[in-house]
């Protein structure tokens, strides 16, 4: 047991008390003297070319001060991933094909006045002739031989990813076989919903730089990108976060920065845009919807001998970060357990749909879904029950993964059933309740499902994280000063990076100063994505302060140090086999579920759901028991009334009025944190990430628990009413 002060402790969070006061400027928040207001007209034509922007009356409107479209942008093109979607599209563009609108989300023209109002109503007076363009919006039309090219540029084809697995030998793995499930599974888009829409504030600093400040996750990405596009020296450039209203991976693709930063630059003066609801659900990416073909095999003892698979996923109209978000879909396919024969293939598809994009679980999720759901049905099949299957078959230390090599210890996926089966007082065939309730139309169930993710950035990608701590006083450490690069998003990076400094130090935690978010003052810390920050950025504080403490022992005053966390070296995909070392260290959940299904109405009502997380070390409990929290309400919208819609490209439920979120009446009525803590050697005090552990498993587990209460299994959610009375065969 680790003797701590500060780690493992509940700290207040350090940004509680201004956001609860609502004290702490959010990006919307922000004004400056003499400051413009910026709207964004937005295609709205799921594929076509522009071929004339009529700006005339709406430039004669008293107030507009400018109004600039592809023209205007000196490289027209950005993504985090790859540079495949122009800035504004339009004529005049530097890109080819630059004039080519590819989802109705596409930006065309960016209008700047003297008041919101003046812009909105020069924004309805913009005359955009459009030549339409064959619609793509199913991935799997998309992909054939012969369809519609999106991106002629880049290539012959919409296939833009194509990850495979190829282990042992799948033929016999199935010819071992006593128990074969063969099924298609489809999960849909999931909006992001953050409390703050897209919004920022650019001006020129003291300094003359451009500086944008705007929520995101990787301050530095930003401002290569926003440098790229400007065709600017990146010390010109300089991106701030303000308070962020959330982001769960939404926010890694950027929205706003790149044209609020040139309206700056040209106009010399500050310039806000705040999106409404409406223009952040069609104008930003969402989590992947995906299709997934499946076929696994087990013996009668139960072990696990072979799986196969095919994932089609609707890249949408740009890559944004589908080949990473695919590659974590395709290490967990085969879900936390050892399977000897693996056969996997995942598309990518381009399509003239909104964009899939970063979602907590990156990818996981989806084929969570799929391969919880199978282990369910087989147990079922084999007439084991779910708990005991999931034991026999999960990963252990020295076993290796689809990709075929030793997965990263300590592997604690027992650990994390026993916790979730114990905390749930889980018994094969019983519920703590009867199955039925009030009368016979309500029915309860149980269900159980595992997960697990990465922890930090995959594939070869060289992983590293800086910080710089300065320490001050005479004869004793009177304060700290810690810089970072982190973003905080809501998930209390910040108040642990904090305690982390703290225990590195031996200073009180209100002794330590932060600053963070700002690329003037910090190096490149990498992204608040992937589980990854806690684990990163406390290896790179313990570093920093290992340094600084060494200058103060020799009386250097003040003494500062700085140091990058480098994590062990993973490997990409080989191209044929996926045989690989993708990821450094991986953390575990399993969780336990009970619902109550109204046969009449189709209503499912969650009533507990227990959740055991691996996280190694927790650094401030009461923020994991918050994350699991979120994370679990934030599932069961996914699994049940979170309805996407769209047609031929359309986004139909582009409000929350139509796109319904879970409310306070909505949520469980009883979730259930449980801390598991086998420390991670590589970790900071053994901590490994948490931020999307929670959500992994929860949909297969509710279904499971659907399937218990009804013995209807569903392969395709949202669980709204009608697809479950659908599937109850209560209507037609």
């Amino acid at each position: 047991m680790q003797n701590l002060s500060f780690v493992g402790k509940s700290t207040l969070r350090i940004d509680a008390y201004g956001k609860v006061t609502g004290a702490t400027p959010f990006s919307g928040d922000l004004t400056l003297p003499g400051m413009l207001h910026m709207k964004i007209l937005f295609s709205m034509h799921p594929h076509a070319r522009v071929l004339n922007i009529d700006m005339q009356e709406a430039s004669l409107i008293p107030g507009v001060v400018a109004i600039f479209t592809a023209r205007d942008i000196p490289v027209n093109e950005y993504g985090l991933q790859k540079n495949d979607q122009p800035v504004l599209c339009g004529p005049g563009s530097t890109r080819v094909d630059g004039d080519l609108v590819r989802f109705v989300g596409d930006q065309v023209a960016a209008i700047v006045a003297e008041s919101e109002e003046i812009a909105s109503l020069a924004r309805g007076l913009i005359k955009v002739t459009y030549e339409d363009l064959p619609i793509l919006s199913d991935p799997v039309t998309a992909m054939a031989p012969g369809a519609l090219v999106i991106h002629p540029e880049l290539g012959e084809s919409n296939i833009c990813v194509h990850d495979k697995i190829r282990k042992g030998d799948i033929d016999q793995g199935f010819a071992l076989a006593d128990v074969i499930v063969e099924d298609e599974y489809k999960t849909p888009v999931q909006e992001h919903a953050y409390l703050q829409p897209e919004a920022g504030l650019a001006y020129l600093d003291d300094e003359g730089r451009i500086t944008v400040q705007a929520g995101g996750q990787w301050t530095h990405a930003d401002r290569e990108q926003i440098s790229h596009s400007l065709d600017l020296p990146l010390d010109k450039i300089r991106v701030i976060y303000p308070a962020i209203g959330g982001a769960f991976g939404g926010r890694e693709d950027m929205s706003v920065q790149i044209v609020l930063a040139l309206a700056a630059w040209k106009l010399k003066r500050p310039v806000r845009i705040i999106w409404t609801r409406q223009e952040s659900i069609v104008g930003h990416g969402k989590r992947h919807a995906m299709t997934l073909k499946t076929r696994w095999g087990a013996t009668k003892a139960g072990k696990l001998v072979a799986a196969s698979t095919e994932i089609i996923a609707d890249a949408g109209a740009y890559m944004y970060t589908t080949n990473k978000v695919l590659g974590n879909s395709t290490i967990t396919s085969t879900g936390p357990y050892f399977i000897p024969n693996v056969k996997t293939d995942v598309y990518g598809v381009y399509t003239n749909n909104v964009p899939g994009a970063a979602f907590r679980g990156f990818g996981a999720p989806q084929a969570l879904f799929m391969a919880e759901s199978q282990m369910s049905k087989l147990a079922e099949k084999l007439s084991m029950d779910p708990v005991e299957f999931r034991r026999l078959n999960a990963l252990r230390d020295g076993d290796t993964l689809g990709v075929g090599t030793i997965v990263p210890g300590p592997v604690s996926v027992l650990q994390v059933i026993d916790a979730a089966a114990t905390k749930f007082d889980w018994q094969p065939g019983k519920l703590s309740a009867s199955t039925l309730t009030k009368n016979d139309a309500f029915r309860r169930g149980k269900g159980f499902a595992c997960g697990f993710k990465n922890v930090g950035f995959s594939f070869g990608y060289k992983e590293n994280c800086w910080a710089r701590i300065e320490l001050r006083g005479i004869s004793e450490i009177e304060e700290a000063t810690l810089w970072h690069g982190s973003a905080e998003v809501g998930q209390g990076t910040h108040t642990v990076m904090v305690q982390m400094a703290a225990e590195a130090t031996g200073v009180t935690v209100d002794k330590i100063k932060l600053v963070a978010s700002d690329t003037a003052t910090s190096n490149n810390s990498g992204s608040v994505s992937a589980s990854r920050m806690t684990f990163m950025s406390g290896n790179a504080i313990k570093g920093a302060a290992e340094l600084a403490l060494k200058k103060w022992d020799k009386e250097e005053r003040p003494a500062v140090a700085e140091f990058v966390f480098y994590a062990p070296e993973t490997t990409p995909f080989d191209k044929e086999t996926g045989f690989s070392k993708p990821n450094f260290a991986y953390a575990y959940v399993a969780q336990a579920v009970e619902v109550e299904v109204d046969t009449e109405t189709g209503i499912i009502r969650i009533l507990r759901v227990v959740s055991a997380n691996d996280v190694g070390q927790a650094i401030n409990p009461a923020q994991v028991e918050g994350q699991i929290e979120g994370a679990v309400v934030q599932a069961q919208g996914y699994a049940i009334s979170e309805n996407y819609l769209s047609k031929d490209g359309r986004v139909l439920t582009d409000q929350l009025s139509t796109y319904l979120i879970p409310t306070v009446l909505d949520i469980p009525d009883k979730v259930e944190s449980v801390i598991v803590e086998v420390p991670d050697p590589i970790g900071p005090w053994g901590a490994r990430g948490l931020g999307e552990l929670p959500f992994l498993p929860l949909v297969a587990a509710i279904t499971s628990a659907v399937h218990d209460a009804t013995g209807v299994w569903f392969n395709e959610f949202p669980l709204t009413p009608e697809r479950v009375l659908r599937g109850l065969g209560k209507i037609s």
